[in-house]
């Protein structure tokens, strides 16, 4: 049986790691609380920006090319008993928070580094750079979170993606974008220009966000297509949120999917902190 000594011992051990995690989210608080600041100025245009566009989507190919695909009963098969928008609907939610994400964690932690130099002055301050990443991570999901529930505002107008199971598919949603945005982040802060971000955005986000399943099944592709499109986050995300709207999310199946989201946070936040600490302290 341990001794009186030890057990204080043992408890003065823990103490400092606890105050540690305790001012790590205080401090990342200050940081979300300054990200938030920023953003009071633009958020109703961005806001706006994720109703009105999935709303056109809706429009022009679920009810326009849904017309069509919904005339074939092959294709309504394919779509596992489903109108074409109704299919469509919850891809909407997923690829809007995985371009929100990858919008904010490209140009602006560049910004923080290379020509705002507000990380510069964070870090000057009390905050560590473990403490500026996960400020950056939950300022990111709430991004994720606000445009994903723009969208599934915008999916209740029509009576064919309006769904109670928006109101899960959402956090799935918000999962997908931080799964997206963390390891961009830390690919950004190794960056000294922005030459690289165009390029990013032209071959790999608009092909996922063509080829990630939301807008058909990924069995229409080559076998390697599909093992490339399920390696990224965006089928998962996607799948979760289809699975959530549809009513038919199985506790096994989406359990492997919010894994899957979670390494891919998991290991972006570990490389950001360690971009941002070999950026940072120098």
């Amino acid at each position: 049986m341990p001794s009186t000594i030890d057990r204080i011992s043992a408890s003065t051990s823990r103490t400092p790691s606890r105050r540690a995690i305790g001012r790590t989210w205080h401090h990342a608080l200050h940081v979300v609380e300054w990200q938030l600041m920023a953003f009071r100025a633009v958020w109703r245009s961005s806001v706006l920006t994720s109703f009105v566009q999935p709303l056109m989507y809706v429009a022009g190919m679920g009810l326009g090319v849904g017309a069509l695909v919904n005339r074939n009963a092959s294709s309504t098969s394919a779509l596992g008993g489903v109108r074409y928008v109704t299919y469509l609907a919850p891809g909407l939610l997923a690829t809007t928070a995985m371009m929100v994400a990858s919008m904010e964690c490209m140009w602006p932690v560049l910004a923080g580094f290379k020509w705002q130099r507000t990380f510069h002055a964070m870090v000057a301050s009390p905050l560590e750079p473990a403490d500026i990443v996960l400020g950056e991570a939950i300022y990111v999901g709430l991004r994720s979170l606000l445009s994903a529930a723009a969208v599934a505002v915008a999916l209740t107008i029509f009576p064919a993606t309006r769904s109670s199971g928006l109101l899960l598919a959402v956090p799935f949603a918000g999962l997908c974008g931080l799964a997206f945005g963390m390891p961009i982040a830390a690919y950004a802060a190794t960056r000294e220009r922005d030459s690289a971000f165009p390029a990013m955005q032209r071959f790999v986000i608009t092909p996922l966000f063509l080829f990630g399943g939301a807008f058909y099944p990924l069995k229409q592709l080559p076998v390697a297509a599909q093992a490339l499109a399920k390696f990224a986050p965006l089928w998962h995300g996607v799948e979760l949120c289809r699975a959530a709207t549809l009513h038919r999310l199985q506790i096994g199946t989406a359990a492997v999917h919010v894994a899957y989201l979670l390494m891919w946070i998991a290991v972006g936040l570990v490389a950001t902190v360690h971009s941002f600490r070999k950026k940072l302290l120098i």
